[in-house]
Formats: structure tokens, sequence, C-alpha cells
């Protein structure tokens, strides 16, 4: 339904209600509820197989990592360069997901006593993948061998100047491949056409772990521990499970593998620089899920890489004290404050210019640029317009007449081929299906503007850009207990491609709704004899919409936990007005 009035806009998708027979047989070999079954089925799980693997994830499921082309070629190289005393370094991106591959390559080639050190580009001054300056400086410094993480692919003619002066490179890097390889040592993307690899949507940090695993392999084959005690790789999980989290990676396969076991890591936290973060962030002594991660944890490191230097979270997270941490979990805090503000001022910018454009309805793209906005948080922005408009967006930094941008998308638009499409006008692009980055003249924005407008009509219909609430089931009030919930936990965690799960109330009547907090909006809700607290965050504005009149209602239940008490919590994502 789509719902009209004093509301917000928005359609509801109720999914399929899926193969009974299955819904039945998972119900009964799991022992959980028909609405259970039905959010598994709902996630593409279509087998007990597939459910057993999916509610019990184990390292044990893990594809081999020697399945990636290049995986073994790659390893060879790098055994190698440890064996010849060869310099290393890892060239990383500066966002969390570049961030933690680095540390965890950095640390397990450190306890090989590789000699090796990390290089991260500034955002502003140098910007993303390889420089032919910096492999000057590399070749001054007599590295011979060059890692790169979440970076790489695309850098077809830095690679080929790197070779051209002696020094190898090993790519491992997850981004749509827009043409030609590089000529690398070892180019290891699943992405590749040429790639067996199964699982295709690893984030950087996940195909920097596969590495790892695949090089630890071949060093115990080796007997390159003689003592038989080599690292134990699941103490890495909490960094990797970070990294993929803040890549947006689907939390399907291997990627759920990492960050169920990662997650648990993270709350138990032994790493001084997670604590530390965790302490900074409010957090500490609390159980991590993939929100808390996303919204408290991740924004720090990202903060460092955006608009100061991302080597003090590399250091953060390489840490080995508390002493050492907390004054660079602090630093994080503040860049994270800085950025927020920076985020305020630029999207307000926006707000106030799209109020001047009656013609919204009938814009498919959303392109802003300005010279005064901060390039380290555009893509920031970016999501923000996606999330209020359900279009793709971009938004652009603009220094003496080139743009820097990030772009975000809608699930129906891929727009890293919509960029393929516009390459004539870029000086530069990279990216994959959601999110992609641009360097763009000043004078070509509008016309890239106009021209990535037509790409997204021709792809998409204009209903796809009505803002959608997808549900998972139809329930009552009276379905919802403690054990449905702790029954739904076992799906956690969520994101992308496993999203929390939402269910549907029919004819539920509200009663004392009050604004509290930053404009949230709490009330009681009752139906059947059952009756739970709700709270609908940022919507105090609809107050004195609701009234007294019965409601249709999303939802996602939760446990709520306040001074020392715990009851069941609704968090509302819709509600409709009955007649």
């Amino acid at each position: 339904m789509t719902q009209a009035g004093p509301l917000p806009v928005t359609q509801w998708i109720i999914k399929d209600a899926g193969d009974k027979n299955i819904e039945k047989s998972l119900a009964r070999e799991f022992g959980v509820s028909r609405i259970i079954s039905q959010l598994i089925l709902n996630r593409h799980v279509q087998s007990l197989e597939q459910a057993q693997n999916y509610l019990y994830p184990s390292l044990n499921n893990l594809h081999s990592p020697f399945l990636m082309k290049d995986m073994k070629r790659g390893v060879a190289r790098l055994v190698r360069a440890i064996a010849n005393g060869e310099k290393i370094v890892i060239y990383g991106d500066y966002d969390a997901d570049g961030i933690t591959s680095v540390v965890i390559l950095y640390k397990f080639l450190k306890e090989l006593n590789a000699h090796v050190s990390y290089f991260i580009p500034d955002r502003v001054e140098e910007g993303y993948g390889l420089k032919n300056q910096i492999i000057d400086r590399f070749k001054t410094e007599n590295i011979s061998l060059i890692i790169t993480v979440d970076c790489g692919v695309s850098d077809i003619e830095q690679i080929t100047y790197a070779r051209s002066l002696g020094i190898d490179t090993i790519v491992l890097d997850h981004h749509e491949i827009s043409d030609s390889l590089p000529p690398a040592a070892a180019c290891i993307n699943p992405n590749r056409s040429d790639c067996p690899f199964p699982f295709k949507h690893l984030a950087g940090v996940g195909i920097a772990f596969n590495f790892l695993i695949a090089l630890r392999g071949t060093l115990r084959k080796d007997g390159f521990w003689k003592d038989g005690k080599y690292p134990n790789l699941k103490e890495y999980l909490d960094v990797v499970a970070l990294g993929t989290i803040g890549d947006i990676a689907p939390l399907v396969g291997e990627n759920r593998i990492f960050t169920k076991i990662g997650l648990e890591l993270i709350t138990e936290g032994k790493r001084p620089g997670i604590r530390a973060l965790k302490e900074a962030s409010g957090v500490d002594g609390q159980l991590i899920d993939s929100f808390k991660a996303s919204f408290c944890l991740i924004p720090r490191i990202n903060a460092a890489g955006r608009i100061a230097s991302a080597l003090d979270a590399v250091e953060l997270l390489l840490a080995e004290s508390m002493e050492e941490a907390r004054p660079l979990a602090e630093k994080l805090d503040l860049y994270n404050r800085r950025r927020q503000a920076m985020e305020r001022d630029i999207l307000n910018d926006i707000l106030e210019r799209l109020k001047a454009r009656p013609d919204l309805e009938n814009i498919n793209a959303l392109v802003f640029s300005s010279e005064k906005w901060h390039p380290g948080v555009v893509g920031i922005v970016a999501s923000r317009l996606v999330d209020l408009y359900s279009r793709p967006a971009f938004v652009i930094s603009v220094k003496d007449g080139v743009g820097k941008g990030s772009g975000r998308s809608v699930s129906d638009f891929n727009i890293h081929k919509g960029l393929q499409q516009c390459a004539s006008l870029l000086l530069s692009y990279g990216g994959h299906y959601r999110a992609a980055g641009i360097s763009i003249k000043e004078d070509d924005i509008d016309e890239f503007a106009c021209m990535l407008d037509d790409i997204i009509s021709c792809t998409m219909q204009t209903s796809d850009m009505v803002s959608r609430t997808h549900i998972d089931t139809e329930c009552s009030l009276r379905d919802i207990n403690m054990e449905l919930i702790h029954q739904m936990n076992m799906l956690a965690p969520f994101g992308c491609e496993n999203p929390e799960p939402v269910l549907c109330a029919r004819n539920v009547r509200p009663s004392s709704p009050i604004v509290v907090g930053n404009k949230h909006l709490k009330m009681r809700m009752s139906s059947e004899g059952a009756s739970f607290n709700t709270i609908w965050f940022g919507m105090g504005k609809y107050l004195n919409a609701i009234g007294s009149s019965s409601l249709d209602i999303v939802f996602s239940p939760h446990i709520n936990y306040w001074n020392g008490v715990s009851d069941i919590q609704l968090k509302m994502r819709d509600a409709a007005i009955l007649p």
C-alpha cells in the first residue's frame, strides 16, 4: 500500500509467504516459531542445510582462499619477499575498510618479522589509489614489493610504472573492474571474470583476511613455525568485522561468518584499541551489535581518514596497551565531532537549494557541488540524500576547477555502471554497485548531472523513486514476546542483504503519544489484549497527526534495557491511519 495524509508517504511491500512446506520443516527442525521460519525464508534460505549454515555461522564453512584467481601467485611472491628480507609496503585506502585491511596485514607480517611498513595517502592532498610520485618515494626507500588493499585494481598506469622501476605489486581489491587488469605480480579480486571463488561480495578486508589464511597455510606447510605455534587468525576477526560492516558489504556468506564472530570479540573487548574506542563512544560494557558498530565505532575510524589522517586510526587498532590507545581514541572522537558539524552544514546548504527546486519530483539524480565543502564528508551527505529522497546522489567538493565527489545509489541502480556511460565527462572514477567516487572538471558538472539523470530515467521507473518499507510478514501484537525476540537474534548480525526483521500489525490503537529526547515519538500500542511501548525515531513532528485513530503499523521488536529493567519495545518504521 502507499499511504497518504499527514504521515510520511511510503510504499509498503510485504514479501511473499514462500514455500509453506519448507517453512514448517524449518520450524520443526530448529524449534522456532512460524514467524522466524518466514524470516529465514525471506533471507534466501531454501533448504535445511542452508538454514543450518545461516543460523550457526562457522569458520569451517569458509571457502578455500586458493579458489581465488592469483592467490597462489600472490602468496608465493610474498613468501619470497619475506625469505629474502625485501622491503614491503602495505598501501591502503583511507576508509574503515582500507584501514582495517592495513591493520591485519601489517600485524600479521610483523609477527613474521617481515621488513614491512604501511602507507595510506592523504584524502585531500594525494587522493585515492596509487600515485607515481609516491612510487618514486618507495623506490628511494628500496621497497621492492607493494601490497595494495582496498585499491589498486584500476591503477594500471601506476602499477606499470612501478614495474618499470623494479617494484612488484600484489593487488588485494574488491572494486569493480572497468577494463583490463593491471600488470601486477598478482591481482586478487573475486570480481574478476576468471575468478572461481564462489562468494563475490567480500569487502577489501575480507580479501585481505583470505590472503592471510592462504599465507599462513603455505607457511605452515613449509615448516615456517618450528615450534608448531602459529598466529590464531580468529583473533583478527574483530578488526575484519569493523571493515566489513563499515564498507556496507552484504552480511551473508563469508561476510556473515566474519561479522558474527567479530562482533562477539568486539563485545569481549580484548584489543586495547577497540576497547578504548568503545569507551570514547560510550558503549563500553555493552553488547556490540552491527548497529552499535555502524553508528558508534566505525564513524570514528572513518573520521580520521575523512578530515585528518587515517594513520591515527591504524595506530589505534595496532595499540598494545590502553595507555597508548586512549589518547588516540579521544583524538578520533574529536575528529568525529568535527565531521558531524561539517556534514550538518553541507546537508543544510543542499536542503536550502532543494527548497528552490519546484521540479524536484522530476529529478532522477541529485548532483550538487561547492568550493566550500570538505571532500572528506561528501560521501556521508550523499548517503543522507539517498535516505531522504530515494534516488541516486552525488556531492562534489570543488577546488581549483576540479571536483572530487562521492556518489551513493538506491538498490535498483548500479551506480558504477552508470558512471561507465558518463566516462567521457569524468577525469577518473571507481567504485561498486552502491557507492562510487569521481573526479571531474568543474565546467562539466552540470552536463554530468543531466547525463546521469537521463541514464537513470532510462534504467528505472518513476515509481522506483518512491521510498519503500519492506515488510517480512504480518502478525498480531499477541505474537510478540521475549522468546520470539531471542529467536530473532539468531538471525543477527543485521545489515546489507540481511536486514533487521520488519513486521506489520493491523488495526492497533495508539495511546499516550509524547515527544522524547531528540524529537522522537513515543507512545503505547494496544490490540487484542496485548500492549507495548513504541519509539519512532525522529518523528516527533507527527505527534498531532496520530490522534486516537486506529493504525496499521510497521515495526521491529526489541528488548529495551533501562535502569536494570528489561521490557519489550517496538521500534516503529511506519504507520498508516485507518479511515
